[in-house]
């Protein structure tokens, strides 16, 4: 419960900032209310999901603090960075990730803005895989969970970027280029929290200017966030409906 009440602490003050530094309309509304969903679904997950028993490759508890805990992130950042590059690869991981993308200025609040079922499909692939590759002390997670709050960070509406060393660590202009609208920003920095894994699979671009953000189509109501990859057919369905009732009442 610790990490999540951090998580709305992180999210607040950068918001805040945000808003006194570039003051302007943001979908703060579907943001929050994804968040909320977000939250549900990771108490749920969190707290009742079993977790993978089959054993691990590697045990942190056997090496050194100092090895295993920078050995831990690359391992889960790695697991992080082959999920979002699926996303955007498969149509059906699209369907749902497209939500995240959705967000027509991207914000610190933009971070939680994803489908419910992300968690849900993670819970039963990289997280496993995580953990089959290295099993993390309680200590070393715990760490890992609170290093990642800098994806607030990331998704700030700041003008930051770590210029030369942006294959370092990620930052919001480096972000910013792969949430860009533009068709030549397509399909790069997919990185999470490493810009590493960009650079070795050469999605790497060093960030070049502030672009625009956002698709064609966004969220209009919460109904839309719950049932976001199967939108369209509810829409139609839900018109049907209407229709039907309205000829039903004129007869």
């Amino acid at each position: 419960m610790l990490i999540f009440l951090a998580a709305f602490a992180a999210m607040a003050g950068i918001t805040l900032i945000e808003t006194r530094r570039h003051p302007g309309p943001t979908d703060w509304v579907r943001n929050l209310q994804a968040y909320g969903l977000d939250f549900l679904i990771a108490y749920v997950v969190h707290r009742y999901w079993p977790q993978w028993m089959g054993g691990s490759l590697i045990h942190a508890s056997s090496l050194a603090f100092w090895i295993a805990l920078p050995l831990f992130f690359l391992v889960r950042d790695f697991t992080e960075w082959l999920f979002h590059y699926a996303q955007h690869r498969l149509p059906w991981l699209w369907a749902m990730h497209s939500l995240h993308h959705s967000d027509p200025e991207m914000t610190a609040l933009t971070t939680n803005r994803h489908f419910w079922g992300d968690r849900l499909v993670k819970a039963l692939t990289i997280w496993p895989l995580a953990t089959m590759i290295m099993d993390p002390t309680d200590a070393i997670f715990q760490i890992y969970m609170v290093f990642s709050l800098y994806h607030y960070f990331v998704h700030a509406n700041l003008k930051i970027d770590f210029g030369r060393w942006s294959w370092v660590l990620n930052s919001p202009a480096y972000h910013r280029r792969h949430h860009s609208r533009l068709v030549e920003h397509y399909d790069s920095n997919f990185a999470a929290l490493f810009p590493i894994f960009d650079v070795i699979f050469k999605t790497y671009h060093r960030p070049d200017g502030w672009p625009p953000c956002g698709l064609d189509e966004a969220p209009q109501s919460l109904g839309d966030l719950i049932v976001w990859p199967a939108r369209g057919p509810v829409r139609k369905w839900l018109g049907k409906r209407g229709q039907a009732a309205s000829t039903v009442s004129e007869a």
